[in-house]
């Protein structure tokens, strides 16, 4: 079965905030780019597989998988991204190929991939057991999928509670948190019923020469920090801008600013 819907209504409007970063987004990965590293490691993906990166972004984690031989597909719902992300692979000269897709309803056969991998993307799907549920449908039988997720008490979840009281009030019932996505229970509760699950935690840093820079990265290539920044009229984003930066200032070091950030890893075989 192959589902060629492109994005489902619902999603419509989170594919236009996240697609707002534009090619600033690799910067939001430069700053993950040891998590993705790890991510890589663990699923330590072979020449000639067939591998998904969901939730692709810009293209990061698509181009180091395809740096080891691996024949490589990146989805994402975020078609301006993905146009950076053919660019900078077409600038490294790597065979990669990238497509809209949403992860609730990916536009693959069943079993296609040997292995799909996603860093710090699947979580924010909309609708978490449908992204599951699609993960367990692409991935062959005997193939796997990593995972990196952010813990819900990681400095990265406090990052969006200094946006919070920014943002409108969220539907009700509120929709679930993305950061369920960094329990080991909560991914068991997704993926278990289809995959074998082990997990490790770990630790991204995120460096920037001081909190004015992190907001700088962020607020022109995050999608949900832009567009927040853009719904604000100007004393209300002065206000953000002066309360993410003081949050960033919070991890001071002698050469800059180091925010530790911690995630969990996890390693799924299809059964």
């Amino acid at each position: 079965m192959t589902n060629t819907t492109p994005i489902q209504p619902h999603n419509e409007r989170p594919a236009a905030v996240w697609s707002s970063g534009g090619a600033g987004y690799d910067q939001i990965s430069r700053g993950i780019a040891d998590s993705i590293e790890h991510c890589v490691l663990r699923l330590n993906p072979q020449r000639g597989e067939r591998i998904l990166d969901l939730a692709t972004g810009t293209g990061w984690t698509s181009r180091l998988v395809a740096k080891r031989g691996a024949k490589v597909t990146g989805a994402d719902i975020a078609g301006d991204l993905l146009g950076a992300a053919r660019e900078r692979a077409k600038a490294e000269g790597l065979d990669i190929e990238y497509q809209v897709g949403d992860a609730e309803k990916l536009p693959f056969a069943d079993g296609q991939f040997d292995a799909v991998i996603s860093t710090c993307g699947i979580m924010f799907a909309t609708r978490p057991e449908l992204a599951a549920a699609e993960i367990a449908r692409v991935t062959r039988k005997g193939g796997r999928a990593t995972l990196t997720t952010w813990l819900p008490d990681s400095n990265l979840f406090k990052m969006f509670m200094v946006m919070k009281p920014y943002m409108p009030a969220p539907p009700t019932p509120a929709p679930p948190s993305p950061f369920e996505w960094g329990k080991q229970e909560r991914v068991r509760e997704l993926l278990g019923s289809s995959f074998d699950l082990r997990f490790e935690k770990g630790t991204s840093f995120y460096r920037e020469p001081n909190g004015e820079a992190a907001w700088n990265t962020f607020s022109t290539g995050y999608g949900p920090t832009k567009a927040l920044a853009g719904s604000l009229d100007e004393a209300r984003r002065a206000e953000l801008r002066r309360d993410f930066i003081a949050f960033h200032d919070g991890f001071p070091t002698e050469l800059g600013i180091c925010v530790p950030r911690d995630y969990l890893l996890t390693f799924a075989m299809r059964r």
